[in-house]
């Protein structure tokens, strides 16, 4: 009975102490063995056995993660104070030394990151602190990793959340902003006018084009039609007869005689034509043949060319008019 129990509470033990002799590691984690005081180095991932009674050990998590910097108060080089806050991200490249040559890595790493950054605004100005976040980021991420790097710590990447100015700051930048709204849009108006007034421009331009293009080929038109009209005429009247023509003439002078035009312009064809008719007349004369259609013809010709005749003149009375004298060759 007594060897059972001691067989089962050294049982008990064994496995108590394999409990502690066991150790597993994640693969994001690293374990630094301690052997009596002293480092012997680094452990996982994995299944680990270790010695309870004389090995020690401190988990080192290689992930990458990030410190909040609260408000830090900070003075520019044209003597602004400014409130900034930022984070800090980082991760562990060595183990072994973010263990043995630093306590409190958060803690260490807040306390350089406010200093660095009174550092790093102190050499810009307001308005390069608040329009370059970019260069401040990257500075501040050099700076303290210049710092953190003997701890086997690597800052990956500083971000700069918030940046409060002054509140006198603040409404100068409001005005400027306003004002700068206010000059965009004066300059965009201008240039949509401009674009406007050089669209209307080319239109009435190409309107102007169009409109002298068609009367130009109406111009064109007009001369052909004319042209096709002038030679039909002389098509047809190279095959009249020239006695049809000067009946023709005639009754044209008929109808000029009877306008009440004070002036007749008689074109130098009506000329040729009263010759044609009065030598006619006189060979009719002569020969005694048609002599009453000549004579017609002729006091026709005189009565267009004399116009009306008053009531009380012969030729009103029936008598005959006079037979104008021969018109001469031109």
């Amino acid at each position: 009975m007594i060897i059972g129990i001691i067989v089962g509470l050294v049982i008990l033990a064994a496995l108590v102490l394999l409990g502690f002799s066991i150790r597993i590691v994640r693969e994001y984690q690293r374990i630094l063995l301690f052997r009596l005081g002293r480092a012997v180095g680094l452990r996982g991932p994995g299944l680990i056995l270790i010695n309870p009674v004389t090995d020690r050990t401190t988990m080192v998590d290689l992930r990458e993660r990030f410190l909040e910097i609260p408000h830090q108060i900070a003075i520019t080089q044209d003597n602004a104070s400014i409130s900034i806050d930022f984070i800090i991200f980082y991760k562990v490249v060595d183990a072994a030394s973010s263990v043995l040559k630093v306590q409190n890595f958060a803690a260490a790493a807040q306390n350089v990151a406010a200093t660095t950054l009174r550092s790093v605004v102190g050499d810009m100005p307001l308005d390069d602190v608040l329009s370059k976040r970019e260069e401040m980021n990257a500075a501040l991420r050099v700076r303290l990793d210049e710092v953190t790097e003997r701890w086997g710590v690597k800052v990956t990447t500083v971000e700069v959340r918030e940046v409060n100015p002054p509140g006198g700051v603040l409404e100068a930048m409001t005005r400027q902003m306003s004002a700068e709204r206010t000059r965009r849009a004066q300059i965009t108006e201008a240039q949509g006018q401009k674009s406007a007034a050089i669209t209307l421009a080319e239109g009435r331009q190409q309107a102007a084009v169009l409109e002298a293009e068609g009367q130009r080929q109406a111009a064109i038109l007009r001369a052909e039609g004319l042209a096709r009209s002038l030679q039909a005429i002389q098509s047809t009247g190279q095959g009249l007869d020239p006695n049809t023509m000067r009946l023709q003439y005639l009754e044209t002078l008929k109808t000029v005689g009877t306008s009440g035009a004070t002036k007749i312009v008689v074109p130098m064809e009506f000329a040729g034509l009263l010759d044609g008719v009065v030598k006619g007349a006189a060979r009719a004369d002569a020969s005694g043949a048609d002599a009453p259609a000549v004579n017609a013809l002729a006091n026709g010709v005189a009565g267009a060319l004399n116009g009306p005749e008053p009531a009380d003149t012969p030729a009103a009375n029936g008598s005959e008019a006079e037979v104008p004298a021969a018109v001469p060759e031109s």
